[in-house]
């Protein structure tokens, strides 16, 4: 089974700017995979993917301030983040989308006002 390990998470003020990294221990090219964040007290939710074709989406609050890309030859997905608001305070998780395998530990994410 596919495992993932995340990084990049850090405090940073709002307006700041992070890149979150997910290596994958297998191939991850034909798949869509998906960056997801769990805040305190929410449910865990997807808020970009893409696609096998480099095709990217984003959740509404993300978009146009997070980046989705991978690299297929490093089995790695990446997540730019910028313009950060608190509300973007959360742990980062990446993971497939149509299939979730067993999760990762996460990247901590904490912005402050």
């Amino acid at each position: 089974q596919v495992h993932f390990v995340e990084s990049g998470g850090d405090l940073v003020q709002t307006g700041g700017s992070l890149r979150l990294s997910c290596v994958a221990s297998g191939t991850i090219s034909s798949n869509t995979m998906g960056w997801y964040r769990r805040a305190p007290g929410k449910e865990r939710e997807l808020v970009a993917w893409i696609q096998s074709g480099g095709t990217t989406n984003y959740e509404y609050s993300v978009k146009g301030r997070f980046t989705i890309s991978k690299d297929n030859t490093k089995n790695t997905v990446y997540l730019e983040m910028n313009s950060l608001k608190p509300e973007d305070t959360a742990v980062y998780f990446c993971n497939f989308v149509y299939l979730n395998v067993a999760w990762g530990q996460g990247t901590q994410v904490t912005v402050s006002s």
